[in-house]
């Protein structure tokens, strides 16, 4: 006989369970007004930086379900500097991704080579009708704002080079606003100063030029011990260097009268020098920091190149301060002039050539295969890529060798 269970039996086992699950957190939320805190680096939606976008269509052509839009048009975009040649790029002007066909794989996202699509944690775009899910560049730009940043580097890694040359071109340009604004200052103050006075002070004209480049330390060392950032101090005591240089120099020429005028001293920005030579302690340095021996040698021979432009300009100078007259003065930088030019002219040939300088057009050279060094080098220290330095110099052999070919014509 079948065994049979006391009535109620049941009914009190669910009530166990219930009374259970009664004092337990529930498993639900009451979306919309709870929410789950998601992990950073959720996959929601896909977002696009347009500003990265090259319209190069890899994600369109690797994407399996076609849901990725793509329109753009070409502009023609000015030369960088002068003499160079204008180049054409694609201009974006559509990017929709249409999510009612999107699988969400990523593929997209993977095979982007400028980081321009990426997940965005946004999952909230629900719509009533399916065209709507067919979101363009203006929605899919809004997404990715709300993308995290990405992680930190670990420690002694190296950043990346774009991320490197965007941040030192941020800095120059802020470097050179407070040099602008730090020059703006000093010349109203320069005018305040001139109008108290009466107008019996120098002209604007008359006021002497000091090349940037050198810091006023004791300021670099206040605004450091302030708390302002290493650039933001840099740039100001550049300006504070700048400032009482001039000052100087006014002093000097109050000083001297007008023999200051009778014989300038050449600058150190003006005298040309023959690169070849290297900067041992730089050199040895960059080595000891683990640089490349090409980088190394770039940047110890553009050390050096500096060093002995310093040490003409000081020798010219305490011949001027000792009287020289002032065509001595110019004769000693005459010769690496002429060897440090781009042009470099023959020893034979005028001071002044404009007409020989028009017709290097008119000039065929055999062969555009060699580089120059001297150009190649000082391209590599100021920390140009490989291909731009070896195309520049290959720029800057062809014209000294046209150069030369023209000073053979003219001699014969």
């Amino acid at each position: 006989m079948a065994q049979t269970s006391l009535p109620g039996t049941g009914l009190l086992k669910g009530l166990a369970v219930t009374v259970k699950h009664l004092f337990k957190r529930p498993a639900t939320l009451m979306y919309p007004y709870e929410r789950n805190e998601l992990a950073p680096r959720t996959r929601g939606v896909i977002a696009l930086m347009d500003e990265n976008c090259t319209v190069c269509m890899l994600c369109a052509r690797e994407c399996p379900d076609w849901c990725i839009y793509i329109d753009s048009h070409k502009e023609t975009v000015p030369p960088a500097k002068e003499g160079g040649r204008a180049r054409t790029r694609n201009v974006l002007d559509r990017f929709a991704i249409d999510f009612s066909l999107c699988m969400y794989c990523g593929i997209c996202v993977e095979v982007c080579p400028f980081d321009a699509l990426w997940w965005s944690p946004e999952f909230e775009y629900s719509e009533y009708t399916m065209d709507a899910l067919l979101h363009e560049k203006d929605k899919l730009r809004e997404w990715a704002d709300t993308v995290p940043p990405p992680p930190a580097l670990d420690e002694g890694a190296e950043a990346p080079a774009e991320v490197t040359e965007a941040i030192a071109k941020a800095e120059k340009e802020l470097e050179a606003a407070a040099q602008k604004e730090a020059d703006k200052a000093a010349a109203a103050e320069a005018a305040t100063t001139e109008a108290k006075a009466g107008g019996s002070g120098p002209k604007k004209a008359d006021e002497p030029k000091v090349a940037a480049g050198e810091i006023d330390q004791e300021t670099y060392d206040a605004l450091i011990a302030e708390g302002k950032s290493e650039r933001i101090a840099r740039s100001k005591a550049k300006a504070a260097y700048v400032k009482k240089e001039k000052a100087r120099l006014k002093a000097e020429a109050d000083a001297g009268g007008g023999d200051a005028e009778a014989a300038p001293t050449p600058k150190a920005a003006d005298i040309k020098v023959e690169a070849g030579q290297i900067d041992q302690e730089t050199y040895d340095a960059l080595i000891a920091e683990g640089k490349t021996e090409r980088m190394a040698r770039a940047k110890a021979k553009a050390a050096w190149v500096k060093k002995e432009k310093a040490r003409l300009a000081a020798e010219a100078e305490s011949a001027a301060g000792a009287g020289a007259p002032a065509g001595e003065e110019a004769e000693p930088p005459s010769p690496t002039d002429a060897a440090g030019s781009d042009q470099a002219p023959s020893t034979d040939a005028p001071a002044e050539e404009p007409a020989a300088t028009r017709k290097l057009g008119d000039v065929h050279v055999e062969g555009t295969g060699e580089i120059d060094q001297e150009t190649y080098d000082a391209l590599i220290a100021e920390g140009k890529s490989e291909r731009i330095a070896r195309a520049k110099a290959k720029a800057a052999w062809v014209k000294k060798a046209k150069q030369a070919k023209l000073d053979e014509e003219g001699g014969a």
